[in-house]
């Protein structure tokens, strides 16, 4: 007879299969591995790998720390390109963006309205945008990928909320990555937090694996159910990397076929970070604070 997850846990605990011995049995059983992959294409990482990765998040971090020193009125995203790029370089890493399915450039440098994906060109920062860079390191074939939205001088009222908003948005995420729940749970809390302060959620782009590829399953919605999707297991590694956007949620793809933007022209801010599940909860291989 099969057990739902709602339904009391066998072991007679009183508790919900859920909240007891669902995440044990998965994480006991010695097939979790074949049958995750075998199911979900998705590689539970080994504690080499997880090593690897969280080597290759600290250069990520690292990186973001030192353009966040360098953004100010006046730069363009070329030069925050070209920085990132030699920065990269110079820890013994490559930038995995660069020419991957054709992008042209090392980072990803995001202004105002653009949700993703933005190619650094000429455009100069001025005083009151918001910029997201958002870079990837490939460091002895291990990948980790974060991003976090910077303020160009002081910020006034409407992006100040949107970046707030957003780094909210992950933090909630989070919270919800744990064994035992669902990739539902994250999309589900992230709307929760967007959408009472009038935001929307972007739903065209989203998370996904990351570690031994740029892009691994699973794909992780930052809009969902409660309860809905598959089950979070130790050993999964993927990136939470909510957009939210001060306006409507439409966007359009520039005829770069990079660039994506919001349809109404309203602000759009995004944080990301690459986390593993655990025994106890997330463990965050990109770590700063939001």
């Amino acid at each position: 007879m099969r057990i739902g997850r709602n339904d009391p846990c066998p072991c007679g605990s009183g508790l919900k299969y859920k909240k007891c011995c669902l995440s044990k049995n998965l994480n006991n059983s010695q097939n979790t591995k074949d049958i995750y992959l075998k199911r979900y294409q998705i590689r539970l990482k080994s504690e080499k790998e997880i090593e690897g990765i969280a080597e290759a998040g600290r250069i990520a971090v690292a990186t973001l720390d030192m353009i966040e020193e360098r953004i100010q009125p006046g730069i363009t995203t070329e030069e925050i390109n070209t920085i990132v790029h030699e920065f990269t370089l110079k820890h013994g890493a490559v930038p995995a963006p660069l020419h991957y399915r054709g992008f042209p450039k090392s980072v990803c440098v995001s202004v105002n309205d653009v949700i993703c994906h933005g190619i650094p060109g000429e455009r100069h920062l001025k005083e009151g945008d918001i910029v997201n860079v958002d870079v990837t390191p490939i460091l002895n074939g291990y990948y980790a990928d974060c991003s976090k939205t910077f303020f160009v001088g002081e910020p006034d009222p409407d992006t100040a909320k949107i970046v707030a908003v957003a780094a909210s948005c992950l933090k909630a995420g989070m919270e919800q990555a744990r064994a035992g729940n669902r990739i539902g749970d994250i999309g589900w809390a992230i709307q929760g937090v967007a959408e009472p302060q009038g935001c929307s959620v972007v739903r065209e782009f989203v998370g996904h694996g990351v570690g031994l590829e740029f892009h691994e399953a699973p794909q992780v919605a930052h809009y969902g159910k409660k309860g809905e999707g598959i089950v979070l297991v130790p050993g999964m590694v993927f990136t939470i990397e909510p957009m939210i956007n001060l306006g409507r949620r439409n966007l359009r793809i520039l005829d770069d076929n990079w660039t994506a933007v919001t349809a109404d022209g309203s602000l759009s801010a995004q944080f990301e970070q690459t986390i593993l599940i655990t025994e106890n909860g997330c463990r965050s291989l990109t770590p700063f604070p939001l």
